[in-house]
């Protein structure tokens, strides 16, 4: 990337504002990740059945969550390149309409996964441990309730990301997932629940989450606000702005994590072992990536705003500093999780066979990650601020079935690399995207794309 030089009186945002963007961005990513690693800590106390049932359906809920995620970005884009036009009135209509959208569409989802519960425990899943089954069946009879207030919440924080101020959605973040936390204690070891005791602090802070989310989506102080929830009804020609850009964020988003299903299918059926290796390194690895992640939305929000102003100079000039960051916050990432990774393993409670594969796949992926995922999912943010969404949907969805599905059934199965073939197979998909993407980047045609 070419070094880019804007004086600091003309440039959009401060190092103050980038700061008060991306710390609370980072924490509270950090809670969501830190949280998920202390249920899966949690519930192994329960068994390996337990943690490997969570983790099955916590890949159907990461697909459900990030199509609303996917389609409330769309939303912020189009909001945060009305702030960068200085158009408030448009802003506003664009955070209803995602947020009405978001509340219908996740209704139907709900009701969709309660009727095909068989399919989705005996068809997607395959052949499984009985045990592994009835845990599944109770965890996901109780977390699929909770889908209309995430998604709420999720198109509420994406406004508020979209304004700069993510500050907000840090706090929801902090007592939705204390609430949580605290639950899984009482329930767990307390109560001696199962995996039901799990599930429902799950479901219940995230109803809360939802509910508080809308309540401050009405305050009329924040440039992007919901000015009125009493007749609210859809307006065709925003929200087809929206969607133009929700719905390939939503697809590439949606594929990649029913990729992730399908390759998961394939583990299950290397053994409970390999299900709960997989499981323990996917919430340990997810935390390994949460810098990057964080200068991801940092960097969706602030390309948006700059190409509402017409500014492309200051997208590229934000896009350099915010990847570095990104590589930055890898490298501390990853150093402190190789560092403790003995006692991860240790706190885990798993068999000595089981551990040694988390570890080795850890290790791999702490090394691939620091090279890699900036280029590879940082980077495309600035792309799909700038209404190139069609590009990073191909590119993201070609990979995905070409390498990290095809390329995990050659190397885990053909090639008896069991589960740590499956995150081989990961890392090419990386590469390809990351090459595509540079390319791209390089290029001026991102730069004329239209909502």
């Amino acid at each position: 990337m070419k070094e880019i030089s804007i004086s600091e009186k003309n440039r959009l945002f401060s190092k103050k504002d980038l700061q008060r963007l991306i710390i609370p961005l980072f924490i509270e990513q950090f809670l969501a990740i830190f949280v998920g690693l202390a249920d899966s800590i949690m519930v192994s106390s329960v068994g390996e059945a337990a943690v490997s049932a969570v983790s099955l359906i916590d890949t159907i809920m990461i697909l459900l969550i990030n199509i609303f995620t996917a389609l409330a970005t769309g939303g912020a884009i189009v909001a945060g390149q009305a702030i960068g036009r200085k158009k408030a009135e448009e802003g506003c209509e664009a955070a209803e309409q995602t947020l009405l959208f978001s509340a219908v569409f996740s209704i139907v989802i709900m009701a969709l996964v309660y009727i095909g519960k068989w399919g989705i425990l005996h068809v997607v899943f395959g052949k499984i441990e009985p045990e592994v089954m009835s845990n599944c069946n109770i965890y996901l009879m109780i977390v699929t309730s909770s889908i209309p207030f995430l998604a709420i919440y999720n198109s509420g924080a994406a406004m508020y990301r979209a304004m700069g101020d993510s500050k907000t959605p840090m706090k929801m973040s902090i007592v939705m997932n204390g609430l949580n936390l605290a639950g899984n204690a009482v329930l767990l070891y307390g109560l001696g629940f199962g995996v039901e005791g799990a599930a429902i602090p799950t479901a219940l802070s995230r109803m809360f989450a939802g509910v508080w989310m809308l309540f401050c989506m009405r305050d009329k102080g924040k440039i992007l606000h919901v000015r009125t929830l009493r007749g609210l009804r859809f307006k065709k020609k925003m929200l087809g702005r929206i969607l133009h850009l929700g719905i390939p964020c939503s697809l590439e988003n949606s594929m990649f994590q029913l990729g992730k299903i399908l390759v998961l299918s394939l583990v299950s059926g290397f053994g409970t072992a390999s299900i709960a290796a997989n499981a323990v390194c996917n919430s340990v690895c997810a935390f390994a990536i949460l810098g990057g992640m964080s200068m991801g939305y940092a960097l969706s929000s602030v390309s948006a705003q700059c190409v509402g102003a017409g500014d492309y100079k200051q997208v590229r000039y934000y896009t350099r500093k915010l990847m570095g960051y990104s590589y930055l916050s890898l490298v501390a990432m990853n150093v402190l999780i190789v560092s403790c990774l003995s006692f991860i393993i240790r706190i885990y409670n798993l068999s000595p066979h089981t551990g040694e594969m988390a570890r080795e796949i850890i290790l791999y992926h702490a090394v691939c990650a620091i090279f890699i995922w900036p280029i590879a999912f940082t980077l495309p943010n600035t792309l799909r601020a700038a209404n190139d969404v069609g590009f990073c949907m191909v590119v993201s969805i070609v990979s995905m079935w070409i390498f990290r599905i095809g390329m995990s059934y050659i190397l885990g199965k053909n090639f008896g690399m069991g589960v740590f073939g499956v995150w081989v197979a990961m890392t090419i998909d990386w590469v390809v995207r990351a090459v595509f993407f540079v390319f791209r980047y390089r290029g001026t045609k991102w730069e004329i794309r239209k909502a």
